[in-house]
């Protein structure tokens, strides 16, 4: 047998990740008296928000409050409810009977009557030299999080959907300027994104373009090397902001074919539940949401999950 904690106890509820999601789920049912064990990761236990450094759109904080901060008191309030923390991934899971397994990175098996998946997503990147040097110093993968930060100074949104539309649309509001950067001379967006663009005197789109390189001081980000793929040249366009909209990759690797994913690998989720395909199998945040992505929206969903497990757990006590 493994020395893990599980062989000889199932838990009512396990939840598999941290962050807004995962550590609201666990306040809501360690509050209900389920003391819930949350798996909240090797490397990054709080999510996407540990990387952060001041959120001003959290409701109840009107002076801000650091992200890795407010992802500290998320947890604490947790576990002063009776959650208990284990620091490790799951590899794999088997959701096929009543009390679904979870094997763990470290070899340890736990076993659950419910499970709440807070897995959350991760921004692809450009994968340049100085994207990972200036990230959060200029380098952003959410417009709505940071565009206030570059008011009046040069600002780049890379990429070709409608999402970076919506962001370099957005970002209008506060850049000097904003150029929109594509490796392709056709986008992705709807048309009707599109039009907005070229119709707004702010926005500059920049077709067959990559990015080769971040450049900056100890000020942060100031320019891009950018390259013309079609003819090679290179140039220097100015930017303070740069604003990364290249698509997400929601982190469901680890659950294999045990419940339904949609064709991109976001778990898919009964109407406005938090139900997945596998009964008390629940899943909530960035793994489900492609829309708002926001650490509110995301905390509101573990909320509703934890009451939809709360339901399923109630009825198997009948």
């Amino acid at each position: 047998m493994s020395n893990d904690n599980a062989n000889n106890a199932i838990h009512d509820a396990v939840i598999v990740g941290s962050g807004p999601a995962g550590y609201t789920a666990a306040i809501y049912l360690g509050r209900a008296g389920y003391q819930p064990l949350v798996i909240a990761g090797a490397l990054t236990p709080g999510g996407q928000l540990v990387n952060t450094t001041e959120v001003e759109n959290f409701p109840g904080f009107p002076d801000g409050i650091l992200g890795p901060d407010l992802m500290d008191a998320m947890q604490k309030q947790a576990e002063k409810f009776g959650a208990e923390l284990v620091y490790d991934d799951v590899v794999s899971v088997d959701f096929s009977s009543d009390v679904k397994t979870l094997t763990l990175d470290g070899g340890d098996v736990i076993r659950a009557r419910a499970v709440v998946v807070t897995t959350g997503s991760s921004y692809r990147k450009l994968g340049v030299p100085g994207e990972e040097e200036f990230s959060g110093r200029g380098v952003s993968y959410c417009a709505t999080c940071d565009g206030f930060f570059f008011r009046g100074k040069p600002i780049v949104v890379v990429g070709g959907g409608d999402s970076a539309f919506e962001e370099a649309l957005f970002l209008t509001r506060f850049g000097s300027s904003v150029t929109l950067i594509h490796r392709r001379d056709e986008f992705r967006a709807s048309k009707i994104m599109v039009d907005r663009a070229r119709e707004n005197e702010k926005i500059t789109l920049l077709t067959n373009s990559v990015v080769d390189r971040v450049n900056g001081d100890d000020s942060g980000a100031t320019s891009l090397t950018v390259r013309n793929v079609v003819s090679g040249e290179t140039s220097e366009v100015p930017a303070n902001g740069v604003f990364v909209a290249i698509g997400h990759t929601p982190s469901t690797g680890f659950l294999g074919d045990a419940i339904a994913l949609d064709a991109d690998g976001y778990i898919t989720v009964d109407g406005a539940s938090t139900r997945t395909s596998v009964p008390g199998v629940f899943a909530a945040g960035d793994v489900v949401d492609r829309t708002y992505r926001q650490a509110i929206s995301a905390a509101g969903m573990g909320c509703r999950a934890a009451l939809d497990a709360q339901s399923y757990l109630n009825a198997l006590g009948e």
